[in-house]
């Protein structure tokens, strides 16, 4: 959405300045300047090893900056960072559920940290369970009970479950054959319509950055080869790897 003529540009969900991160001699990533729209899916795309679950590891702070800065929020990550990540979301390959817990145990955990009551905890594990279409007895089941697409639709759920205005997902339908992951790929498309959030996907797939995401960002070896929405890139790509990604071939 692009703000009317004259009014200030509004604040970007994650913002890096002159962004490095290095272990040792080696840059992951190398002067890292972006910004990343608020109320958009943007899909972070790229070469293996250019540096792109990197950059989510930043946002949540799993990881610090070699130099630079980074905002998210408008704000520099704060100290308390337990209390700040329960406002992100974050689905990952394989869901990550915990196995000993059942599925309404691991979707409501953050909740039961956060004091809620139960039936505040049941009301809200009850509207995402129907919004991603899982069977009504899906909260007694452990995860291994589920198929692979539930499980990750439970991650979702997971990842939803405090309404964060910041969804991160790492490459969370990769590992799924080609109809499960274009079944999961319409629920997520169901779960952002429904409860619209700031999402940044890292993702390996062509066709799901382009489905999902209406900002684009390509990294190559720790740097921005190019961003913007897939309409200003297939009008100009900076580079033939741009140009394959964004119109399908050379």
């Amino acid at each position: 959405m692009t703000a009317p003529a004259g009014a200030p540009a509004p604040t970007p969900a994650v913002a890096f300045h002159e962004v490095e991160k290095r272990y040792g001699d080696t840059a992951v990533l190398r002067e890292l300047s972006l910004t990343l729209p608020a109320g958009q899916t943007s899909a972070i795309v790229g070469p293996s090893g250019g540096g792109k679950s990197t950059l989510l590891q930043l946002i949540n702070g799993v990881l610090k900056p070699s130099r630079g800065r980074l905002e998210v929020f408008g704000a520099p990550l704060p100290e308390d960072l337990p209390t700040f990540r329960r406002r992100i979301g974050y689905a990952v390959q394989g869901s990550a559920l915990f196995p000993h817990l059942t599925v309404g145990d691991n979707v409501t955990l953050l909740a039961r940290l956060e004091g809620w009551d139960p039936a505040r905890q049941r009301a809200r594990f009850d509207a995402l369970r129907e919004l991603m279409q899982l069977p009504v007895d899906v909260a007694e089941r452990y995860p291994h009970t589920l198929s692979g697409g539930q499980q990750q639709r439970v991650g979702l759920c997971r990842a939803m479950m405090l309404s964060p205005p910041l969804l991160l997902l790492d490459e969370p339908f990769s590992a799924l054959d080609p109809l499960t992951r274009d079944d999961l790929q319409a629920h997520f498309e169901r779960l952002a319509a429904a409860e619209p959030v700031t999402v940044v996907l890292v993702t390996h797939d062509r066709q799901e950055a382009l489905r999902l995401a209406q900002h684009l960002v390509v990294l190559e070896a720790g740097r921005v080869v190019q961003a913007g929405s897939p309409t200003e890139l297939a009008a100009a790509p900076a580079t033939p790897f741009v140009e394959e990604l964004v119109r399908g071939g050379p």
